[in-house]
């Protein structure tokens, strides 16, 4: 009980953090003048183009789940799991790698990359980590999971031709051409992948680990073999 109610004060303030980085980057994508959107709100609503605003919003509606005890098991919320956890460590990848060095950020826009591209990776992932909830992947859901990247590098492609907008460099083709950009897109891909199907292997082989514990595990309603060998004794039989 004591571990449930950790787990889901985890999954709280891993949804709140989200909530928290969301709600300070809107004021500042807003107030944020020049580029190709020239009004606040087509600024916030450009927000949605940028795959940490997505995956943070997968993390937050999951943790959310989760911390309310309404999760389930269905396989909509295993692809949301999944889906928010490879999301969000892809973004924390990347990020770190190719991204960190390229903004010059000042006062609430460092509090909103803090909590959106290094609290909420770690949170997410350590959540998922120490608590799961267990038993929820497979297979199938990876391959469900793949659709959320592969829509978004769709829409990403398609608008960014039609409105000269691309949320980030490694995906411009003015910038790197359509072979760069394809290039770089398999190699997200595959580390996409290859994360997802490591938390599917983790996923199942520990959910095997904790079945073979509860069936190994002394049933509580049992008879204490002691107690019937006292009795035994007692009516004199040996």
């Amino acid at each position: 009980m004591q571990a449930s109610k950790i787990a889901r004060a985890w999954f709280g303030v891993t949804a709140l953090v989200v909530i928290a980085g969301l709600a300070a980057q809107i004021p500042v994508s807003a107030g944020t003048t020049g580029g190709t959107f020239h009004t606040p709100a087509g600024r916030v609503a450009n927000l949605l183009a940028f795959f940490t605003i997505d995956s943070n919003i997968l993390v937050g509606v999951g943790s959310l789940l989760l911390a309310l005890g309404v999760a389930g098991k269905s396989i909509l919320f295993g692809v949301l799991r999944l889906t928010g956890l490879v999301g969000i460590t892809v973004t924390g990848v990347v990020f770190q790698v190719a991204l960190a060095d390229l903004y010059e950020l000042h006062g609430w826009a460092v509090f909103a990359d803090t909590m959106l591209h290094k609290v909420s990776p770690l949170m997410c992932v350590a959540g998922w980590l120490l608590f799961g909830p267990r038993g929820q992947l497979s297979w199938r859901i990876l391959w469900w999971s793949l659709l959320y990247p592969l829509a978004w590098l769709a829409v990403t492609l398609v608008r960014g031709a039609v409105i000269g907008f691309y949320p980030y460099p490694f995906v411009d083709p003015g910038i790197n051409g359509y072979g760069g950009v394809a290039f770089n897109c398999v190699l997200i891909g595959v580390l996409f992948i290859g994360l997802a199907a490591a938390a599917v292997g983790f996923d199942r082989t520990f959910s095997r680990r904790d079945e073979v514990d509860d069936y190994l595990a002394p049933d509580p309603s049992a008879p204490d073999p002691a107690e019937g060998v006292e009795r035994i004794r007692d009516a004199g039989t040996y």
